[in-house]
């Protein structure tokens, strides 16, 4: 299936906020407090007439797409680009076209593509900065087959999640990363 069907697939943002039933409330949370500097306003207003489209694959239960999605909405509003979600379980078809490092389909990912479907960007799971944040998390947890290896998993991903949720710096970082892609 050609990029302009996946796009005409996927859900807008109202349809998928509507259907999220695990991080609703964190990525609209994010979404209401996050405003772009000017600097980045004027650099995306170059682009509205472009009218570049994002194909989102993303699930609601992903911690890093609570994070990248509402960040990216307020990208797209100020460089007027149509976003659409696709879910990524259930469309493994597009996901797969998309893996990180060639074997992971970690999400969100976003496809930007031009009004004929041509693919002009790709984006994600994470900006490299984030990525070496989880790194660093995940050298400091004990072996896989220690006891509490579990127990100090969950706390690491826990204070993750709240420093994705309050630390509007990030939000700032994961921005910048994504105009990479379009810019």
């Amino acid at each position: 299936m050609e990029l302009n069907s996946w796009f005409q697939k996927g859900l807008t943002k109202d349809e998928y906020i509507d259907l999220m039933k695990v991080n609703k409330e964190g990525m609209v949370s994010i979404y209401d407090r996050f405003e772009l500097k000017e600097e980045d306003k004027k650099k995306l207003e170059a682009f509205q007439s472009k009218k570049l489209r994002a194909i989102v694959l993303t699930e609601d239960w992903c911690g890093d797409a609570k994070l990248n999605n509402p960040v990216l909405l307020r990208l797209a509003e100020a460089a007027n680009i149509e976003v659409r979600f696709v879910l990524r379980d259930q469309n493994l078809e597009l996901m797969d076209q998309y893996l990180t490092n060639g074997t992971s389909r970690a999400i969100p990912i976003f496809i930007f593509i031009d009004q004929e479907g041509n693919e002009v960007g790709v984006w994600g799971p994470r900006a490299p900065e984030m990525q070496a944040l989880v790194e660093k998390g995940r050298a400091e947890l004990p072996d896989k087959d220690a006891p509490d290896f579990q127990e100090k998993q969950m706390d690491f991903y826990k204070s993750l999640g709240k420093t994705y949720q309050t630390d509007s710096s990030i939000w700032q970082t994961v921005a910048n990363s994504i105009m990479t892609a379009i810019i």
